[in-house]
């Protein structure tokens, strides 16, 4: 039977741990009672124990008697008082008064002052997320009735216009923040259709909806016809939707001044169409917070239970019984607020959302978590061994032929094994992202939350062992195939095709439309590689600045998928000469940008940040990104051009970046180097219980950071060990980034949990506006 404490620790939410009651600590201080009780026992006496008597089941009988029915003559032991504030507010405070007195009189009365305070805690914390989601329902509320008023518009207008429809700006193709939206409004019968506007416009105001020289006072057109504006608040979170943004600013501020006669849309169906996504969006997550809170409250109720019977069974008393009746009047029980609006919003939803498909409405309010299945483990275990094998047989292939001998010819280092060195770095991220997931797991960081990933399709540790098992038995298999070819005496030109093959599937898997392969998984990640090469133009999520992250410790990988390209588009492979894509200045000037296009889009992404958020510390950000830029172009510069001067410039440079890189890692990623923490040096709060573990952490990471000071040591013998020790830097970089991914979700765990950030905070389209424009 699991106990208590552990089944609470699973089921608990993670963001919200603090606020939940501390049943350890109570749990600590009802073992202190027992051994204060056990001190203060008399010792037995033994020289009245000769045996058993026949009185004994009399004894016995009296004994369960008395239990069960005088305990009901004794008066109540303790008395739970509640109280108000004397603020004047609503809160309610419980105190407990000792009745009878104790034998451990002290102990007990600061039991119960724990308890209290935990009650008190509980209690408070409910009312506030219960305010907080009911404040949120009625704003939801009312941004659907907009939402209703504004499509019941449109449908009439299709009514009246079947043949026209609404027209629309070419620059407000979708929602966009700050979109002020004009239209003259063309009516028929001109006194009929201004009462009915009229009408539709006060149903919006009473709804929150601000009209531009709305009210008595609406501005006129030449035709003596109403104009109004509305705005409609959509996050620019695509290329077009910030373009559009931009130049809807520009648009209103130099062209479309609402002091003049404008034109365009009054209500634009697009921005409709984004409206009540958001709005649905916010409704999930509103039904998603309810729900937590429902279990918050379940929860806690469970352990005010438990440990009140611990004590009972410790003091051998009863007050579990008059202090269970004040926890059921509390407030987070007794209330219903919370589950009256989880109905509410089921049934909205289901009406407004589903077309009352209650079955649909549930697919988006309670989606399926994904259970775990032994089939991928059993196939994590089989293609595990198959690597292993394949990759022993492959060593032993290699010795044989001699390929990684000084003394043969390089050809196979300089063509084949850069192909392979991609899927090696690829399968060895992908392992340590599936290290990662499972460190997570079981230290209940919310990542599925911190990335907004869909629980019901997010890849689990498992699902990554067996995608990375995979990936590198195929790549090994591969391997093995080739050289095994190679000594079969078949044609060069043929056999060298196999590496390019194997990417060719790699990449066709990767965009496969069909619903195979872990395809929702597939489509995240090139839908994240798009966020990130547009960078600029798309709003920057968690994922979007991680992913990005990732890309700056692969670009050795980069540079040889680069060299890949060359061989097998220059036709390369046909010729086997390799020089001819190295000695090429296009080739020398792509090195360049390839080494630093992943510093720009994490440079853009930071400064795409700032824009949305006016916060200085992404520009101080940006500044990382941009040194790190120039330290990888002197480094290749130096590479060709090796000089004293050069080698000043490499140092600074290097040195500068590298040291900035370790400030921003301890202090801002990871949030340690804290003089003032309870954990010297640390943080206050760490989710890894061992310290050493994060001095050792902070160490490994300094370590790993300053692998750079090789590229200006050179210590190489031949191109065989200088291809092999650049693979070997680049597999330390990957793994330093690995080991960087659980302590910067960590930190973003930690301040999630520091603000009770449990649900996601969806915008909401609709905003107040002056009606003086």
């Amino acid at each position: 039977m699991v106990k208590f404490s552990k089944e609470l620790e699973a089921q608990l939410i993670p963001e919200w741990k603090d606020a939940f009651v501390n049943y350890w600590q109570l749990k600590k201080h009802v073992k202190k009672i027992k051994l204060r009780r056990k001190r203060r026992q008399p010792p037995p006496d033994l020289n009245d124990d000769f045996g058993r008597s026949i009185f004994d089941p009399i004894r016995f009988i009296s004994r369960i008697s008395t239990k069960l029915f005088g305990s009901n003559n004794n008066t109540e032991i303790i008395q739970v008082k509640s109280k108000s504030m004397e603020d004047g507010s609503d809160e309610v405070v419980y105190q407990t008064e000792l009745v009878q007195l104790f034998s451990e009189e002290d102990e007990v009365r600061v039991f119960f002052e724990m308890l209290d305070e935990e009650l008190n805690k509980v209690n408070q914390f409910y009312k506030t997320k219960e305010s907080e989601f009911v404040e949120r329902g009625e704003i939801l509320n009312k941004q659907l009735q907009i939402l209703l008023e504004l499509k019941q518009i449109i449908n009439d207008r299709r009514r009246r216009k079947p043949n026209t429809g609404i027209l629309s700006r070419s620059w407000s193709s979708c929602a966009r923040s700050s979109d002020f939206s004009e239209r003259p409004a063309e009516l028929k019968d001109g006194s009929t259709e201004i009462s009915q506007t009229d009408e539709v416009i006060a149903a919006l105001e009473r709804n929150g909806v601000s009209f531009m020289n709305s009210a008595s006072g609406r501005a006129k057109t030449k035709k003596g016809k109403p104009k109004m504006a509305m705005r409609i608040d959509s996050p620019a979170t695509t290329a077009t939707c910030t373009i559009s943004a931009v130049t809807s600013m520009i648009w209103e501020d130099l062209v479309n001044n609402p002091k003049k006669e404008g034109h365009g849309d009054f209500i634009n169906t697009k921005k409709i169409q984004c409206a009540e996504k958001m709005i649905r969006s916010a409704f999930v997550e509103l039904y998603k917070g309810l729900g937590l809170l429902r279990t918050y409250s379940s929860l806690n109720m469970v352990a005010f239970t438990k440990i009140l019977k611990k004590f009972d069974k410790v003091a051998n008393q009863q007050a579990s019984a008059s202090y269970l009746k004040a926890v059921k009047r509390s407030h987070f029980i007794s209330s219903d607020k919370a589950v009256r609006l989880m109905d509410e919003v089921e049934s909205i939803f289901t009406k407004r959302f589903a077309n009352n498909d209650r079955k649909k409405a549930m697919k988006f309010l309670r989606p399926n978590q994904q259970k775990d299945s032994h089939m991928v483990t059993f196939l994590v275990g089989l293609f595990t061994g198959c690597f292993v094998s394949l990759f022993s047989v492959y060593v032993m292939l290699a010795h044989m032929s001699g390929i990684f001998s000084s003394s043969t010819d390089t050809a196979y280092m300089e063509t084949v094994y850069p192909v392979f060195s991609v899927f090696t770095l690829l399968s060895l991220h992908l392992f340590l992202y599936g290290c990662n997931l499972f460190m997570w797991k079981n230290t209940r960081i919310n990542y599925n939350f911190i990335f907004e990933f869909a629980p019901s399709t997010a890849l689990k540790y498992r699902d990554a062992f067996l995608i990375c098992t995979t990936f590198m038995t195929c790549v090994v298999g591969a391997m093995v195939i080739h050289l095994l070819l190679r000594a079969g005496g078949f044609s060069p030109t043929h056999v060298d095709i196999i590496p390019g093959i194997l990417l060719l599937i790699f990449i066709a898997l990767l965009v496969c439309p069909f619903n195979i392969f872990y395809r929702p998984t597939r489509y995240c990640f090139l839908r994240v590689i798009r966020n990130i090469i547009c960078s600029p133009f798309y709003k920057v999520l968690m994922v979007d600045f991680f992913m990005a992250d990732q890309l700056t410790s692969q670009i050795p990988l980069l540079r040889h998928l680069e060299s890949t390209a060359c061989y097998f588009l220059a036709g390369s492979f046909k010729t086997h000469e390799y020089a001819t894509c190295k000695n090429g200045r296009l080739y020398r000037q792509l090195a360049y940008v390839i080494s630093f296009l992943p510093y720009y889009w994490r440079a853009m992404q930071c400064a795409r940040r700032w824009f949305d958020e006016y916060d200085l510390s992404h520009l101080a950000n940006m500044g990382k990104y941009v040194s790190a830029m120039v330290a990888a172009g002197v480094r290749l510069t130096y590479a060709t051009e090796s000089n004293y001067l050069w080698f000043s410039v490499v140092l600074v440079t290097s040195v500068v970046a590298t040291v900035y890189q370790l400030y921003w890692d301890f202090v801002k990623d990871w949030g340690l180097l804290n003089p003032n923490s309870r954990n010297p040096w640390l943080r206050d709060d760490l989710i890894l219980k061992n310290k050493s573990i994060y001095y050792l952490s902070i160490a490994l990471n300094v370590v790993l950071r300053v692998a750079w000071i090789e590229s200006i040591m050179r210590f190489r013998i031949n191109r065989v060990q200088t291809h092999l020790l650049d693979f070997f830097l680049a597999s330390l970089e990957v793994i330093r980034r690995g080991h960087w991914n659980f302590y910067r979700l960590e930190n973003e765990h930690l301040n999630n949990v520091g603000k009770f950030r449990a649900v996601k905070t969806v915008p909401l389209p609709f905003r107040e506006i002056d009606s003086d424009g």
